[in-house]
């Protein structure tokens, strides 16, 4: 563990707190919005718990999903088109919490914050599982395929976890309207994982073994 990444983590941490609560607090025009406080606690209590294993123990591995540059100008696109995504999502949830729409009964947020935290317990799994995880795409001179635990039901069990994980999202923010927003993350993350796998078949050794070993990207029996 290093100082400087401790400190790269932090301040990653901190500043992506206070950029999601100013969306979202800003928009709702009260700090009242109590949807805005269980979706930040959710978010960054298990982020926070995540990254202090990965600076302990795995602190390569932290480094990689800290670097969140894209040098693909087609995945530049999609990480530009996600982000805009995600500030839509938060703002609209707010100004709806604001301006008195139709908001998700109370029940169903519980129910997505389990289904949110159980996603994320299935992300962490993943960052178990394969040690070459970074957040952009690239393919590493040692890395070698990983085909067992949930790589040997689903190719991309990360992207199955955040699908739940962003879909969620809104839902425990009470808004349809954002949730119906956030479903366009789908689309977007199924040409993320296209262009991903042209990469992996070009330069991963075994890949393409791999694709005929287990069929599915994202949700078995689906696709």
């Amino acid at each position: 563990m290093t100082k400087e990444l401790l400190v790269k983590a932090l301040a990653k941490l901190l500043l992506g707190a206070v950029i999601m609560g100013a969306l979202l607090f800003v928009a709702a025009g009260s700090l009242q919005y109590w949807n805005g406080w269980v979706l930040l606690g959710a978010l960054f209590v298990p982020m926070s718990i995540v990254g202090a294993t990965l600076l302990f123990r795995e602190p390569e591995l932290l480094q990689k999903r800290l670097n969140s540059r894209e040098t693909d100008s087609q995945q530049r696109v999609v990480v530009a088109a996600n982000a805009l995504l995600f500030i839509l999502v938060f703002v609209v949830s707010g100004l709806g919490w604001r301006l008195g729409w139709y908001m998700f009964p109370r029940w169903m947020v519980w129910v997505a914050l389990i289904l949110f935290l159980a996603a994320y317990l299935m992300y962490a799994e993943v960052l178990r599982e394969n040690s070459y995880l970074s957040r952009t795409i690239e393919v590493r001179q040692e890395q070698k395929v990983i085909d067992t635990g949930l790589y040997g039901i689903v190719r991309h069990p990360m992207y199955t976890s955040s699908i739940v994980l962003f879909v969620m999202m809104p839902v425990i923010l009470g808004s349809p309207v954002a949730t119906a927003a956030m479903l366009l993350y789908i689309p977007l993350i199924i040409m993320r994982i296209k262009l991903e796998e042209k990469l992996l078949d070009r330069e991963l050794k075994g890949y393409i073994e791999y694709k005929r070993k287990v069929r599915y990207r994202l949700f078995p029996f689906i696709w």
